[in-house]
């Protein structure tokens, strides 16, 4: 580790304190045209490398996109006590959700109403949701049940950030609202 903050040092000129910031947070660093490091959001479609265990424990807002290209992107969750992701399903997007905090109720279906699949969820737990399926995710815990989630294609429009499910649900009725 101390290579690795000598490098850091060097290369970005930051201080210890600054790297272990950016380490501490899940974030990324990257030059501006000052040459002052900062950390950042969606940083696709560029290469990007990030702590995605740690982005995602930090993350409280309902979703924080991280990562846009053109076939691929990455979102990071924070579900509250009580409350669920919200019955959806994406026609032509395939999907990877991964839980990283808290427990929950996954539920998957043909239908809109016909969940033929229904597994409890805990932190390690991986869901692959194909295209076309019906899925929700519910929270049972009493912490904040903390994901990533990785759709093939992009889901959402490039630096979206939903404060709540609230804020997330008005948004996809209309777009132009906020």
């Amino acid at each position: 580790m101390e290579g690795v903050i000598k490098f850091m040092n060097n290369y970005f000129n930051i201080d210890h304190n600054q790297m272990l910031d950016i380490y501490n947070t899940g974030g990324t660093i990257q030059r501006n045209n000052q040459s002052t490091p900062q950390v950042t959001i969606d940083q696709g479609p560029n290469p990007f490398i990030i702590d995605i265990a740690k982005a995602t424990i930090n993350n409280d807002n309902y979703r924080t996109t991280l990562w846009t290209g053109p076939h691929l992107q990455l979102t990071v969750m924070s579900i509250p006590v009580g409350e669920d992701i919200g019955l959806e399903v994406h026609p032509n997007v395939d999907q990877f959700i991964r839980i990283e905090q808290g427990y929950g109720m996954s539920q998957l279906g043909d239908q809109k109403d016909h969940f033929y699949l229904q597994q409890p969820v805990f932190e390690d737990s991986a869901i692959f949701v194909p295209a076309g399926t019906w899925h929700n995710i519910v929270n049972l815990g009493n912490t904040p049940l903390k994901l990533y989630t990785i759709y093939a294609p992009a889901n959402h429009p490039k630096g979206t950030i939903h404060k709540t499910k609230a804020i997330a649900e008005a948004m996809e009725r209309n777009p132009n609202i906020l």
